[in-house]
């Protein structure tokens, strides 16, 4: 197995030496540990000079799919996995990762990314929305899932070969502001399309911890990122058509996302104003979530009438 850790800030320079530190703790090893820059040149030549390991510098377009993309090309594994630069793998997570793929109908796996909240959890935060840092959201049950978290996953390197890479036009960039997401999803998707009765497994004993800076614990991110993740969804349906681009976020919205609603609001009229506040966070990031769904279908739509013109 390969490790890649994709990193463009200098801001998180503590972070991306903690997060190869708990790689090659890993036993076993991971055959190689690759680091691959973002068009950061001098970020670069930093890492290379600090680290024991591969350092590259991303060799396509800005962005984390063009950095993973990268790490695939030179990775020498028969297995992929990525870690998040600003993420600190357990002992054991590789191995664990690893296990699953003894199903040879085993296309990928992703562990169980647990938040490591700069102060602690916001009261009003609803544990079903930590996807929106990253996170492993609850009600996501070991076995077989649509698809896996980026930062927590490993691929079979054939299946690149059978698929191509991570789709460039979506997910996040160092130069773009946006919290945009979902090249993971496009990516799973995509690959169940082309081989059917090919599998993506969530395994929670690969565990990680991943760093949520204080910025991200307000509300005013909580809702940036979730019209955000409304953008990249729209993107994905366009991409792999929006049946299978939404399916599980319609099961997600009509039982976990409601049962959360019912239970904050019950808990609210019990006297727990914190739980009126989770139910109202929930109802706010379906509504922004949609929001951006519209709107990035509508960009799509006007995109495509003018590039039929």
């Amino acid at each position: 197995m390969s490790a890649v850790v994709c990193a463009f800030s200098d801001a998180r320079w503590d972070d991306t030496l903690a997060a190869v530190a708990s790689l090659t703790a890993q036993r076993p090893a991971p055959l190689e540990v690759i680091v691959v820059v973002d068009h950061n040149p001098g970020l670069c030549a930093r890492l290379a000079e600090a680290l024991d390991v591969t350092v590259i510098e991303n060799a396509g377009p800005q962005g984390l799919s063009g950095g993973k993309n990268t790490g695939i090309d030179v990775a020498q594994g028969d297995v992929v996995a990525f870690l998040d630069d600003d993420a600190i793998a357990a002992p054991g997570w590789l191995s664990a990762l690893a296990r699953p793929f003894d199903d040879p109908r085993v296309m990928g796996v992703g562990g169980l990314t647990l938040p490591a909240w700069a102060t602690e959890r916001p009261a009003w935060w609803p544990e079903e929305f930590d996807w929106v840092v990253g996170c492993t959201f609850v009600g996501r049950e070991p076995g077989v899932v649509r698809n896996l978290l980026g930062g927590n996953a490993a691929f079979r390197r054939e299946l690149f070969d059978l698929v191509g890479g991570f789709p460039t036009h979506i997910g996040r960039s160092s130069g773009d502001r946006r919290p945009l997401g979902c090249e993971e999803t496009e990516l799973c998707i995509r690959a169940s399309q082309r081989r059917p009765g090919g599998t993506f497994v969530f395994e929670p004993g690969a565990v990680i911890r991943h760093r949520v800076p204080r910025e991200r614990e307000r509300f005013t991110y909580f809702r940036a990122r979730c019209f955000a993740e409304g953008l990249s969804k729209a993107l994905v349906a366009r991409s792999v058509g929006l049946q299978d681009g939404l399916s599980a976020e319609r099961r997600y919205a009509s039982v976990a996302l409601r049962d959360a609603v019912v239970r904050g609001l019950g808990q609210g009229l019990t006297g727990d104003g914190n739980g009126a506040r989770r139910a109202g966070a929930v109802l706010t990031g379906v509504m922004w979530a949609s929001a951006g769904f519209a709107v990035g279908s509508i960009r799509e739509t006007r995109r495509r009438t003018g590039a039929a013109r």
